[in-house]
């Protein structure tokens, strides 16, 4: 399985963006879709997941009500949608995925995954 983020950019505090995260040698609505960031000097968090068995999506607090998480099932394709964006979203994202069974207080957790694409870079400033 071999992931691809990329929509990254510069935006201005209170733009959008949309990440994508396609996939070669898997159909991504049987996995679970995870996206991370990690900004300099900081750990890595998960940002959003969206869980295979049941859809259940799930948001970190600082996102929540800003960012969406969706499926193209037809483009093969997870989208993170960005909204009211701050310099403090500032940071590399990262797509994961995994097949297998995530519980939901595990579905932000870099652990529950197993393939990872490479990051892109979402720089937030005036």
């Amino acid at each position: 399985v071999q992931l691809q983020a990329y929509g990254g950019g510069l935006v201005q505090p209170g733009g959008s963006l949309r990440l994508s995260c396609a996939a070669s040698g898997a159909t991504l609505s049987d996995y679970t879709i995870g996206w991370f960031r990690q900004a300099p000097g900081k750990e890595r968090e998960g940002v959003s997941c969206r869980r295979r068995s049941d859809g259940h999506t799930s948001y970190a607090n600082s996102v929540k009500g800003r960012f969406g998480i969706s499926r193209d099932n037809a483009k093969n394709t997870v989208y993170l949608q960005m909204n009211s964006l701050s310099p403090e979203d500032t940071a590399v994202y990262y797509c994961a995925a995994t097949r297998r069974g995530i519980i939901v207080s595990e579905c932000r957790r870099d652990r529950s995954y197993d393939y990872w694409g490479q990051g892109t870079l979402v720089t937030v400033s005036s």
